[in-house]
């Protein structure tokens, strides 16, 4: 049976809007790699830098050193998320993290990919939110148009190509749910006795 071949040279995407000016997304280019994908230390600067360039944040985001993200302007955090140390948010469509999200060192949120059906390899994207309370563990991947629901759990080194369900664990490659998830209330004033 006759194999076609892919053609590179031919892909084109003329449906897909970075949503911002060339200009704009040049000048981010510079600015995340001076203050985001290096070792910048001042977490209010970069959250500043952000919201300059149209990100949502909530109060309390903590954003590690050596992190990517594609584009601000296409992303939405709630309050007190921590995104760790070279994570990559590959935002070409929107991204939304709700309150207290963690995203771990290494990783990944990947909104694109490419019909490996066609010749033209044509680009395929899709949102991805993660919902109140997700962690997203070191080295996970979460692929284009995931859903974490509530309190989802992604371990380390697993890749989420569909729904992650509320208050459950994931694991694997693809992740599949290995068990619930239980999340223990601590009153702040027990704890610091």
């Amino acid at each position: 049976m006759p194999q076609g071949r892919t053609d590179l040279s031919s892909f084109s995407n003329p449906e897909y809007n970075p949503g911002a000016s060339f200009l704009t997304r040049g000048i981010w280019h510079l600015v995340s790699a001076a203050f985001f994908q290096s070792r910048f230390p001042v977490n209010g600067v970069k959250v500043l830098l952000l919201k300059f360039f149209g990100a949502k944040l909530g109060k309390g985001v903590v954003i590690k050193p050596s992190v990517n993200i594609k584009s601000p302007w296409l992303l939405t955090v709630g309050n007190y998320c921590w995104i760790g140390e070279h994570a990559w948010i590959d935002n070409l469509v929107p991204v939304s993290l709700g309150d207290n999200c963690c995203i771990s060192q290494g990783a990944m949120l990947l909104t694109g990919n490419h019909n490996y059906k066609k010749s033209t390899f044509d680009l395929i994207t899709g949102e991805i939110h993660l919902e109140e309370g997700v962690w997203i563990g070191a080295k996970a991947v979460v692929c284009p148009g995931v859903k974490c629901r509530s309190h989802a759990l992604l371990t380390v080194g697993s890749v989420a190509t569909s729904t992650l369900e509320a208050y459950s664990i994931y694991q694997g490659n693809p992740a599949v749910k290995v068990r619930e998830r239980v999340v223990v209330n601590v009153n702040k004033s027990d704890s610091q006795s």
